[in-house]
């Protein structure tokens, strides 16, 4: 790889480690009360998808006939790999669980992805180095993020962090399923992939949150903070996602993984700094 595609390499993940990481920040300042979290994600994937189709026909490409491979594998990948994370994470913010706990639920996913790549995708086998290395970077993840007090308390809400485990496995599903999808331009696979959520998103908006529907815009800050989290994470971020999916594969996104909970820690730290700085008062 040429010093140029390294550049390329590393600009493409810092911006996507950057879109990662603030999204656990945007998410956390969206109160359920205004928006409940199966509506959140309803949102953020149908006009994301919108963006993403526009998007797609401006580059000169089109979307496949559903009759077309890829619409099964990125529309799976955007139900698994979108919805169900998105909701279930939310959840976990929601019902009070550790950002610290969180980032190390959420950082089991490189182990998942390690492990099914091995069976899953032919050039990218389980060595016992590999092994050794993703587990010593999920133990720096707990020595980072576990509270300081442990305590039986920690896994009181052991349900909801059950369900971030699973959202940490359909993330890691995820990127298997990229890999062995029909190839595309990343701009086509997003758009199938966000279609895919947001269809599975408004059905199952409707069928266990149809009550929940919001009749009134909320206030500046929620919207603010549901636009940038679509328009960054969702959209660029699955963009990103794909092409750097294509570039290399799924350990690499296991990798980015790792660092995402130290971007969205530092992310929250400058944001509650900010909103608790008097000029904002």
């Amino acid at each position: 790889m040429s010093r140029l595609a390294h550049l390329q390499l590393g600009f493409l993940i810092t911006v996507t480690l950057i879109l990662w990481g603030t999204e656990y920040t945007l998410v956390g300042t969206i109160d359920p009360a205004e928006i409940s979290e199966a509506w959140q994600v309803t949102i953020r994937m149908a006009f994301a998808s919108i963006f993403m189709v526009i998007f797609v026909y401006m580059r000169g490409y089109k979307l496949p006939g559903l009759a077309d491979k890829s619409w099964l594998y990125y529309g799976t990948m955007g139900f698994i790999g979108m919805t169900i994370p998105f909701y279930l994470i939310a959840r976990g913010y929601n019902a009070g669980i550790d950002s610290g706990l969180l980032a190390i639920l959420i950082g089991v996913t490189p182990l998942f992805t390690v492990v099914l790549a091995h069976f899953f995708v032919r050039s990218e086998p389980l060595t016992p180095l590999k092994s050794l290395g993703f587990f010593v970077g999920f133990i720096g993840v707990c020595v980072l993020f576990l509270p300081k007090e442990i305590s039986w308390s920690l896994v009181e809400n052991w349900q909801t962090q059950a369900l971030v485990i699973l959202a940490a496995f359909g993330y890691a599903a995820t990127s298997i399923l990229g890999k062995r999808a029909p190839e595309s331009p990343p701009s086509v696979g997003a758009a199938i992939m966000l279609l895919g959520g947001a269809v599975s998103a408004i059905i199952c908006a409707l069928l266990f949150a149809g009550t929940e529907i919001p009749r009134t815009i909320p206030p500046v800050k929620i919207l603010t903070a549901l636009i940038a989290v679509t328009i960054g994470a969702t959209f660029l971020g699955n963009l990103l996602y794909l092409r750097l999916l294509q570039i290399s594969g799924p350990s690499l996104i296991a990798k980015i993984n790792y660092m995402v909970p130290v971007v969205a820690i530092m992310s929250g730290m400058v944001f509650w700094a900010k909103a608790s700085s008097p000029d904002t008062l």
